[in-house]
């Protein structure tokens, strides 16, 4: 059996390319960024936890998007404690081009629990609050950026209560909306296994689904619980172009998690979490901006055909598959895979 040691992401020599330190006032931490690029400038909306313990949300410009970041000097977009929504600070921005407005889909930690809320803004300075999308348990949700037969589609992780005891688990869902105010004919799209699987019990969204010429592209997270604690690990999902609520392919294997000391230690150990990507076309070429242990914020790059690639040779059925194939058992949920 031929072992594929080939590293799909490969991380950036200087990282982590922002830490609490650069911060032009006093923070705890800085982790997963949304990502966009705005004019010359790479722009990331950084989430921001000061020593108080709640986080609001931040603004780092770059040219390179590597370096010289240039820092908004007061919080660029601070909860409203005084809205029920954000009672304990604003979370982990997925920022999605729509139209002529830049869609940011965001945690609020409400006093009844983290859920789903959307602002918008054109320039990154001020911003617009469009209301809860989602109530509680809910997070880890992005909009596609176009819309399907007049409806806009919303990817969230919506947490029953009791999940983590009664062997439900935590799945991504899909929700449809004509007007970003009224959501319904949900559905859950991406299943947390069972068992001993590096996805089992708990899969979360990572940035916006993502459009290729392969369909959309979806990185999500994993929570592995281990004796020592959770590990958060990153795989792929492939969705159909003009439906993404048909499943193509699914990863069976995670694709990047916490090796280097700056993921394994820091506030939340052996965590990377992106809330954010950037596709350069011409070069097939992604960015991946994702928060390190819930302390740093770094960048790995990967070459899109690549991961496509290896997600059609490493799919949940077992089986390899040649590019654009779509797999019958990946596209039923729940999967009933055997370890044998």
């Amino acid at each position: 059996m031929e072992v594929d040691k080939h590293q799909l992401f490969r991380r950036y020599a200087g990282n982590p390319i922002l830490v609490a330190d650069d911060w032009p006032y006093t923070v705890n931490a800085v982790f997963n960024p949304g990502v966009v690029r705005h004019g010359n400038d790479t722009i990331l909306l950084v989430r921001v936890e000061d020593r108080s313990g709640l986080s609001h949300l931040g603004v780092a410009r770059s040219n390179d998007g590597f370096t010289d970041w240039h820092i908004d000097t007061e919080p660029s977009f601070a909860a409203d404690e005084s809205r029920f929504e954000e009672t304990w600070g604003i979370e982990d921005p997925r920022i999605t081009p729509c139209e002529d407005e830049y869609m940011i889909v965001y945690t609020g930690f409400s006093r009844g629990g983290p859920l789903v809320c959307l602002a918008s803004t054109r320039d990154f300075r001020t911003f617009e609050r469009r209301g809860v999308l989602m109530v509680p348990e809910d997070k880890d949700a992005a909009l596609f950026p176009c819309r399907f037969n007049g409806r806009w589609g919303l990817l969230h992780r919506p947490v029953s209560a009791g999940s983590g005891t009664t062997g439900v688990g935590a799945h991504v869902w899909l929700s449809w909306s004509p007007d970003l105010r009224h959501w319904g004919d949900h559905k859950v799209l991406i299943h947390a296994r069972e068992g001993g699987w590096w996805d089992a019990n708990k899969v979360g969204l990572g940035p916006p689904p993502l459009l290729t010429k392969y369909g959309w592209l979806v990185l999500y997270h994993g929570v592995r619980v281990t004796a020592s604690g959770s590990i958060y690990r990153l795989g792929l999902a492939l969705l159909d172009r003009d439906d993404p609520g048909n499943m193509l392919v699914r990863g069976n294997e995670w694709i990047f998690g916490p090796e280097r000391d700056y993921e394994r230690s820091g506030d939340v150990p052996d965590v990377v979490f992106p809330c954010g990507w950037l596709l350069d076309e011409a070069q097939q070429s992604l960015r991946l901006y994702y928060g390190a242990a819930d302390t740093s914020i770094c960048v790995a790059t990967a070459n899109l055909d690549e991961l496509v690639e290896h997600l059609h040779r490493h799919c949940i059925c077992g089986y390899a598959h040649a590019v654009g194939y779509r797999c019958t058992i990946a596209a039923s949920e729940p999967i009933a895979i055997s370890s044998g």
